[in-house]
Parts: C-alpha cells; sequence; structure tokens
C-alpha cells in the first residue's frame, strides 16, 4: 500500500512538470522571441488534460464513499 502511494505521489509531481506539446506546436512556438505564448499554450493542454483526471477521480471517490466505507452503527 505505501509503495502504490508513493507511486502516485511520483506520478503527481512528474505530471506537472511535463510538456504537453506536440511536436509540430513545439516546432512553430519555438520560433518566436519571449516564448510566452508557448508557455500558455502548454498550461493550456495541461489543464485540459488534467480536468478528466480530477472528474474520474470524483467519481471514484464518491463510489468509494457510498459503498465501501464503514458504516457506524447506531
Amino acid at each position: 500500500m505505501k509503495a502504490k502511494v508513493l507511486f502516485v505521489l511520483f506520478s503527481f509531481f512528474f505530471f506537472i512538470r511535463t510538456n504537453a506539446q506536440c511536436a509540430m506546436c513545439r516546432a512553430v512556438l519555438e520560433n518566436e522571441e519571449g516564448q510566452g505564448v508557448a508557455k500558455g499554450i502548454n498550461d493550456g493542454i495541461i489543464y485540459l488534460m488534467a480536468i478528466p483526471y480530477i472528474l474520474i477521480f470524483g467519481v471514484g471517490f464518491a463510489i468509494y464513499w457510498k459503498y465501501f466505507r464503514v458504516k457506524k452503527e447506531k
């Protein structure tokens, strides 16, 4: 269990540092000065990629909360 938690944490931290641009987008955007647009597009791609994972995690947590948690006896 501890190894799985560490794996998830390391995966999350490496996910934040990834460059999500495709090769064509990167080649076009590297030619401009300042790299402001390239950084903005990269952030947008990562944002769009993260939303589905967050939603799936939320649904999974809701299912866990509803069915698998230990219910207290009254």
